[in-house]
C-alpha cells in the first residue's frame, strides 16, 4: 500500500513516499511565495522519479504550515502528530521529540506506544526557530550552513540578551560594530535557542530516548549547545529534515 506525506513548512516543501511500512523516497524544495505551486511541482517530481501513478496511492496526507493548501490529501493531520510517529519510525522506543521549524519550535512526548502524551510549542514570535537563524545569518553575512562550523571556533561565546529577533538582530550588529568575532555571536546564537527550548522541555518533562527532528538539526552547533544545557545526547536521523512528512505518510497508512 502506497502512501505519501507533504509537510509544508514555512521555509521548506518536504515529501515521503511509503510503501507499508518501508520508505521509498523523499524530496525537499524550497516553499516559496506559492505553497500550492510547491507541493505541485514535488509531487510531479516524486510520480517521475520513482515511476508511481497517482492511481496507485492509498492515501495522502498533508501536514505543515501550509498543509490546508493540498487539495489533494486525504486527511490534514498537524505536525505535532507527524513528527512523534516520523521519530518513532526511525527510534521506536523515542521518548521525547524537538524540532526547531522555520516559524515555530516544538518539545513532544511520547507515551510507550508511539503517541503524542504531551507537547508544547513556541508559535508566538520567530523567536528561537529557524527563522531566527536565518535573520542572524544575515546580519552576520554568513552562510547559514557555515554556522556549525564557526560554532566550534568560537573561544568564548557572547550573551544574546534579547530573544525578539528584531531586538537581537540590533544587539548582533552593535557587537559586529564593536570588533566582536562572528564565531563567538553564532555560539551565542546557538546557546540563547538552546535555553529557550530548554525551558519549554522543562515544562512538559522530556526524558531519553530523546530525537531531534527538521531542518535545524542539520546545524552541528546547535544540536551541541542543546546538549550541553540538557546533559541528554540528541538522537537525529538521516532523514531528519523529512520526518514530519516521513510521519504523515505513516499515519496514512494506519
Amino acid at each position: 500500500m502506497l502512501t505519501v506525506g507533504i509537510d509544508i513548512g514555512s521555509i521548506t516543501t518536504k515529501i515521503a513516499l511509503m510503501d507499508k511500512t518501508k520508505l521509498i523516497y523523499t524530496d525537499v524544495a524550497f516553499s516559496g511565495y506559492d505553497m500550492a505551486r510547491a507541493w505541485q511541482d514535488i509531487f510531479k517530481t516524486m510520480l517521475l522519479k520513482t515511476g508511481t501513478k497517482e492511481m496507485d496511492i492509498s492515501c495522502i496526507v498533508s501536514t505543515g504550515y501550509g498543509r490546508g493548501s493540498v487539495g489533494i490529501a486525504h486527511k490534514k493531520i498537524t505536525e505535532i502528530s507527524c513528527h512523534a510517529a516520523g521519530a518513532a519510525y526511525f527510534y521506536p522506543d523515542v521518548k521525547a521529540v524537538i524540532d526547531i521549524g522555520g516559524q515555530d519550535s516544538k518539545c513532544i512526548t511520547l507515551n510507550g506506544s508511539g503517541t503524542v502524551s504531551d507537547f508544547v510549542m513556541n508559535d508566538k514570535c520567530a523567536a528561537g526557530t529557524g527563522r531566527f537563524l536565518d535573520v542572524m545569518a544575515r546580519a552576520l553575512h554568513v552562510e547559514l550552513g557555515d554556522f556549525g562550523a564557526m560554532d566550534h571556533k568560537s573561544k568564548k561565546p557572547v550573551i544574546i540578551s534579547s530573544m525578539c529577533t528584531v531586538f537581537a538582530e540590533s544587539e548582533v550588529i552593535s557587537m559586529i560594530a564593536r570588533g566582536e568575532s562572528r564565531e563567538n555571536i553564532i555560539a551565542g546564537i546557538h546557546e540563547s535557542i538552546a535555553s529557550r527550548m530548554v525551558s519549554m522541555m522543562n515544562r512538559i518533562g522530556v526524558s531519553k530516548p530523546l530525537v531531534m527532528t527538521g531542518g535545524v538539526s542539520r546545524n552541528k552547533g546547535m544540536r551541541t549547545a542543546i546538549e550541553k544545557k540538557i546533559g541528554l545526547k540528541l538522537l537525529v536521523p538521516n532523514e531528519a529534515q523529512v520526518c514530519g512528512a516521513i510521519g504523515a505518510a505513516i499515519l496514512g497508512g494506519a
